[in-house]
């Protein structure tokens, strides 16, 4: 195994075993949500608990004295700049929506970018005790279970998911969801976008697009989605426009270039 090889490895590594520490600290959150204090951020959908940010500080906090050298994005805390090569970029509940309403569709995302990809992502899934991971070249997998994705599966024989926000016109989603029900597709929609991602990688969702998500939300999906042998959109891997918004696109390559059609007539 070479340097970076083991440099990986053991961040590979690391990465689970905070994953899982964060989300057992969700989950208790999670347990007395009646206790939190919720905010809103840009609007009255847009929420926020002191759970989010008490994660958050936590896995940055522990990544901070092990690999002091690397990088960290945050959705509640920003970007600070690393010199390793290595940047984790964490949504420390992404759900928070179904989270405070007693929902179990949310999860703690937590990736690792080298080179403007990501390398590494593991996704915890609190209240069904999944833990997806994947890192480059070392596969995917559902609780420790190899993850492959059936080619079989298609936009017509499996449920594709579809994400919303109000960075995108209610019309516009609209016109995503006719043209997927056109092609014979069928979609759903859960509050995590990161989850969803996950569910591609494991076959249970054939696809999943949304027009306008933020890195912290999708890095971790696309490396569990490459492992698992799907294909994924572009998304800008450096310099300012990888912390702006843009779309994501995962999917089965049996049904990828449907949805690619889907995303371009839509934009």
């Amino acid at each position: 195994m070479t340097m970076d090889e083991k440099a990986l490895a053991a961040r590979f590594a690391l990465a689970k075993t905070l994953t899982a520490e964060a989300g057992a600290m969700a989950l208790d959150y999670f347990n007395r949500r009646d206790t939190l204090v919720i905010e809103t951020k840009r609007d009255l959908q847009d929420v926020v608990s002191i759970a989010d940010r008490n994660v958050e500080t936590f896995l940055k906090e522990r990544v901070a004295e092990i690999y002091a050298d690397d990088g960290f994005l945050g959705e509640e805390f920003g970007h600070d700049e690393g010199s390793s090569g290595f940047t984790w970029v964490v949504d420390p509940i992404d759900g928070t929506a179904p989270f405070v309403n007693g929902m179990p569709t949310w999860c703690v995302s937590v990736a690792i970018v080298r080179d403007g990809q990501p390398v590494v992502g593991v996704i915890h899934v609190p209240c069904s005790d999944e833990l997806y991971a994947a890192a480059h070249g070392f596969g995917a997998s559902l609780n420790d279970r190899p993850l492959r994705l059936d080619p079989s599966r298609n936009l017509q024989n499996a449920m594709t998911g579809i994400g919303c926000n109000n960075y995108v016109t209610p019309e516009r989603v609209g016109a995503i969801i006719a043209g997927l029900m056109q092609r014979g597709g069928n979609f759903i929609r859960n509050g995590s976008g990161a989850l969803m991602l996950a569910y591609v990688a494991a076959g249970r969702l054939v696809g999943y697009y949304e027009p306008h998500m933020r890195a912290w939300d999708c890095m971790a999906g696309f490396c569990l989605v490459r492992e698992a042998g799907g294909k994924t959109l572009a998304f800008p891997g450096s310099g300012p426009e990888f912390l702006n918004g843009h779309p994501v696109l995962a999917a089965n390559p049996s049904c990828y270039d449907e949805l690619l059609e889907l995303h371009v007539s839509n934009r």
